[in-house]
Parts: C-alpha cells; structure tokens; sequence
C-alpha cells in the first residue's frame, strides 16, 4: 500500500514539474500566439464549457466517433468468427484487409468526403481504423484457443455458448484488450482530424480548426485538452467493459443425467439409469502413422453396461485407440458400430480450463450432446442450475477437500485436477465412459475413494478403462482387454 502511494506521489510531482517548466517557458516567451501557459489554458477551459453548444458539441463528435468504434467492433469480431470458423471467407476478405491497411489515412478522407460529405467523414474514417484490427486480432485470438481443450469440448457434446466463453473468450481476450488499446486512441486521432477536414456542425475538429483561423492558442489547447480527456475516460471505459467481460466466470449451461434427477429433488434413493444402447463393435482397425503400425486388424466387442479394462505396454496404442473410438482420429482402416452419441471421457491429461473452478469445469462436462431428442428426454437442460451446483458440490467433497471446490483449478495439485477430470467425465450425459488412466498420479488412499466414487455413480453405463494395473480389474470388477496381438 504504502508502495503505491509513493508510486502515485512520484507522478503527481512528474506532472507538476512539467506543467512548472510550460508555465516558465511561456512566461519566457511572453507571445500568446507562439506559445500559453498552463494557467491561461485552464481559464479558456472553464471559458469553453460556459458556452451554450459546449455539451452539444462534444456530444455530437463523440456520437460519430463513438458509434463508428463500436460498429468496426462488432462488425470485427462478427467477420473474424466468421472467417475463422470458414476459410474461404478469410479468402474473400483477404484482399479488403490489405486494402484497408495500405491505403493512406488521407486517401480516404478525400474520396470519403466526396462520396458522403462531411456529416459522416469522422464516423467513416473511425470505423475504417478500427475494423482491421479488430477483425485480424479476432482471427488471430481464435486461432490460439487450446486445441486439446476443444477435443474435450467436442468429446462431451458441449453447446456452442459453452465453447465461447470457457474455450474461445479465454484465448480472445489477450489479443482483442491489445488490439483495443491501440485502436481506441487511434479512433479518435483520426475521426478529429477527419472533422478538422470536412468541418461538419457542432464537432471538436471545427473548434480546432477555428482556434487555427483566429489564431487562438489559448482555445486551440484548450479544446485539444477537451479531445485528451473525452478519449482517456472513453478509453477507461471500454477497457474496463472489456475486462469486466473476460473475467465474467457465470457457470454454464448443463444438463443433468436422469439418473441424478431424484437427487437434485432432495431423495437419495435414485434408481438405476437403463441407459439407451447397445454393443459397441469394432473390427479389424488398422492405423499407421506413416512406416509405423500402431493397431493392426483389432477388433473388440463391448456389451453395453460391461466394464472393460484394457491392458498393454506403454506405446502400443491405448491413447490412440481411444482417440478413434471417440472420433478425434479418423485416419484409421475398419469400421465402428453401435458407439453411443454421448460419451464421457477421461484424458490421458486432465483437460481443464484453467481459469474456472472445480464445479464450473465439471458442469461444462454435463453440456448438450448432439442427439438433442435423448436430451431432452434424459436430462434438465440447465432448467435447474443452482440446485445442479448444490448437487455437484455434495458428492465431489466424497473425493475432494471442500475448499478446492471454489478454487480455479489452475491452482489445485496434480491429484485434485486428476479428480476434477474424473467427475467431469462420471457425471457427464453420457452412456459410455472411456477412461485414459483415471487414477494416474493419486496416492493409494485417494485412488480407492475415486474407485468407489466411480462405482457408485456408473449407473448401468458402458466403461472402458486404460490402466497398467492389475488390480484395478479386481477393483472395478470389470473384463480384462489387451492391445497386444
């Protein structure tokens, strides 16, 4: 605190030296057309704002620029998702960007003057400014987001608003706060220089360019004092929006398992799920990664409600094989059957969108599967979303200490992520769980009670299960599988 304050007393007394020395020099030159002090400046300030049309001007100019700032930003973002998720609307764009970013700021005022007339220019010229930047930062900050983190996204059916703000805004944000801090001032540089040219009624650039006529100092730098302050809080103001948005960490919209809706009614005896099924079958898979084989003519068949646990060394395969069963690989020979449209899944890494708590990574796993049809018949769409929370929350402290629940989970051990991992996939809407060693990097004591937790919350669900040890088969009662042949 005390740091700051010092920090705070150190500028205050910078700026009060700089605006001394102005005043000196001034005083120096003694001409009021060459140069004014900051004292005569300050009273043709107060001067200005007396005047009848002060308010309507500054209102008028920051209308134009404001809503030509806006539009480039929406308009920005709109075509950068769009040519992000459609390369060949990247293509089209193309040429415009180059355009846009070559072309002299000048240029435009002219041929904008003629084309709309002065009422426009300063609106025109502020868009223009700030809709390639946007527009390429947007593509830039999508581009960014955690591929792996959008596997598990497409693995658990998460909706598209989930993908955007756990997923996309979190690699947005650093390159759109960037890209605004450099295109806020610069809208507003070039729309006053812009009114400055085509001198439409009641705008800033007029009042400067009058200054200029009657060789008025004093109000030159006054109504450019006027121009600093409305672009630094306008500036402070859209950032501070910006920043309220990124860090906006609302839980997201989930479904919840029917089998968990007596619970969610405050019962504790929930039947049994029957989920929907049948025989997951896979045959003769091939997949080779350029000279190297990795699965040759596999073939398994998975009853559902059965519990698999498959076995192998290191390197022969589990993690790639899981990725073809779940979609994320389709450079494979052979075919696939009976694979459910919603699947809940354990990766060999945790995951986890860091930045959000425990309950909140965990809902995201409950996201809408793509047949919305079993859906709606097998969950409450986020009908019920606190009481979804307050389920979350009584059976994860089976597993995890309670106060960890709230943390983001960027700052949990190895073992607690490991467990988030693990409720995330029991609880999601799904009628399969693959399971990528589940109980990696758990100490033996936490390792049974996420067994346990596992068991209890199966609920007549299809499982397969990657591990190096045989004990686990005993442990989950489940049928041994190998990928060795």
């Amino acid at each position: 605190m005390k740091h700051k304050m010092r920090k705070q007393i150190r500028k205050a007394v910078i700026i009060l030296f700089w605006l001394i020395v102005w005043q000196i020099a001034a005083v120096w030159t003694n001409n009021h057309i060459l140069l004014v002090g900051p004292v005569q400046v300050l009273r043709t300030f107060v001067q200005n704002m007396m005047q009848p049309d002060f308010f309507k001007t500054v209102f008028c100019s920051f209308a134009r620029i404001g809503l030509g700032f806006f539009l480039a930003l929406c308009i920005g973002l709109l075509l950068g998702a769009v040519s992000y998720r459609f390369s060949v609307a990247q293509e089209l764009l193309e040429p415009v960007m180059v355009t846009l970013k070559s072309i002299p700021v000048a240029s435009f005022v002219v041929l904008l003057l003629i084309w709309f007339g002065s009422s426009k220019l300063s609106f025109l010229i502020s868009f223009l400014i700030v809709f390639p930047n946007v527009y390429v930062n947007t593509i830039a900050g999508l581009k960014s987001a955690d591929v792996k983190l959008l596997e598990m996204a497409k693995v658990f059916g998460m909706g598209r608003l989930n993908r955007f703000f756990y997923i996309y805004r979190p690699a947005l944000m650093p390159y759109l706060s960037s890209c605004l801090k450099i295109s806020l001032g610069m809208s507003w540089k070039s729309g006053v220089a812009a009114e400055v040219i085509g001198l439409p009624d009641f705008s800033l650039g007029e009042r400067l360019y009058m200054s200029k006529i009657y060789l008025d100092t004093a109000g030159l730098f006054s109504w450019t004092l006027v121009i600093v302050l409305i672009s630094y809080l306008f500036e402070k103001a859209v950032l501070l929006l910006i920043k309220i948005f990124g860090e906006w960490k609302p839980y997201p919209i989930a479904g919840v398992r029917s089998a968990h809706k007596e619970d969610l009614r405050g019962t504790d005896d929930a039947e049994e799920d029957k989920t929907v099924g049948r025989a997951i079958q896979i045959s003769h898979i091939d997949k080779s990664f350029g000279e190297l084989s990795v699965l040759r003519d596999y073939s398994l068949t998975m009853e559902k409600g059965q519990r698999y646990l498959m076995m192998s060394p290191s390197g022969t395969g589990k993690t790639t094989f899981l990725r073809i069963l779940t979609g994320l690989d389709n450079g494979y020979e052979g075919t696939i059957t009976g694979m459910p449209a919603h699947t809940g899944m354990v990766f060999q890494e945790d995951r986890l969108c860091e930045e959000y708590d425990a309950v909140c990574n965990i809902m995201l796993g409950m996201g809408k599967g793509k047949d919305k049809s079993w859906h709606k018949e097998n969950s409450e769409c986020g009908m019920n979303r606190a009481r979804t929370v307050e389920y979350i929350r009584r059976e994860a402290v089976k597993i995890l200490p309670e106060d960890c629940l709230t943390k983001p989970v960027k700052e949990l051990s190895g073992g607690m992520r490991r467990r988030v991992a693990l409720i995330r996939a029991v609880m999601s809407v799904s009628e399969l769980l693959i399971l990528d060693e589940p109980f990696a990097g758990l100490d033996e004591e936490n390792r049974l009670r996420s067994a346990e937790f596992l068991m209890e919350h199966l609920r007549g669900r299809t499982l397969l299960v990657t591990t190096h040890r045989e004990d686990d088969v005993k442990l989950l009662r489940g049928v041994k599988v190998t990928l060795v042949f």
